[in-house]
């Protein structure tokens, strides 16, 4: 056995380092060992767990969660890399979420963690021609973790969505790799005008609590958007913009805002500037 887990830990050692904590907590908490023995323990491989416990969550009454999971089965064999984004939300939540305490914790009770991986089983739905079940897994998704991910949606791998309560992104918005973004933050449209109409936003931005990012226009990378913000013009790369309407109010203090998650102004900051 020791052999078989150095294995799992040389070829994945995400997923090696999950089962150790799972198997830590149930000795730890008894009461928890048959839930964490059949979402995790019993698995041999990490995409067999993660299909397990989104079909569980996601099944209905209607459509069953083994029905869902053959679903889930079947995108994640098909397309390897959305384990690969998986495991790398994964390592951004532990590495940024000062609440996060270990993988599993992660895996097992993030709703925002949750959320963005049913969705990227639906991004594939979706990109395949199967717009029903994408729209379904939509709606699951709005129901049990309060995000509204429309399933067109571009994003990219090592995003967090912290809290992740009320957030909601737009049929034809772009998030790119490493951006962190916490409750309450829409990238919306600005009305009826179909075609490309939401954000762009591109890699290490950091979105505060509440803000708007509304219609087609580009947030540049390495940037920040203070919370409660709402955005109409395009940010530039590497600033801060504030405020309703947002403008820009200095630098974003470092080169990758949403690893670092510092939202504050600094004293001192200058106020001059403008989009």
């Amino acid at each position: 056995m020791p052999q078989i887990l150095e294995s799992v830990a040389t070829v994945d050692p995400v997923w090696a380092q999950i089962r150790a904590e799972a198997a830590a907590d149930a000795a730890r908490e008894p009461i928890l060992a048959s839930h964490l023995h059949a979402t995790l323990l019993r698995h041999e491989r990490f995409e067999e767990a993660l299909s397990y416990h989104l079909a569980r969550k996601l099944g209905s009454e209607e459509v069953g969660p083994m029905l869902l999971r053959e679903v889930f089965d079947e995108v994640l064999a098909a397309d390897p890399s959305i384990g690969e984004a998986v495991r790398a939300d994964l390592v951004a939540v532990l590495d940024r979420d000062p609440a996060c305490r270990s993988y599993a914790q992660a895996f097992l009770y993030f709703k925002g963690f949750m959320a963005l991986q049913a969705h990227r089983v639906g991004h594939w739905l979706w990109r395949s021609g199967r717009e029903p079940i994408a729209l379904y897994l939509q709606s699951r998704i709005t129901q049990l973790f309060a995000v509204d991910v429309h399933p067109n949606a571009r994003i990219g791998r090592g995003v967090m969505m912290d809290h992740a309560t009320g957030i909601v992104i737009g049929e034809t918005a772009v998030v790119e790799d490493n951006v962190s973004m916490l409750h309450g933050v829409t990238l919306g449209g600005t009305g009826k005008t179909g075609g490309d109409r939401h954000p762009k936003v591109r890699r290490d931005v950091l979105i505060g609590a509440g803000a708007k990012i509304l219609g087609n226009l580009e947030v540049g990378e390495g940037s920040r958007v203070a919370a409660g913000s709402v955005v109409l013009k395009d940010v530039p790369p590497r600033c801060t913009v504030a405020g309703v309407p947002a403008r820009v109010v200095g630098c974003a203090g470092c080169d990758h805002p949403a690893m670092s998650m510092n939202h504050r102004l600094e004293d001192g900051e200058p106020f001059d500037y403008q989009i």
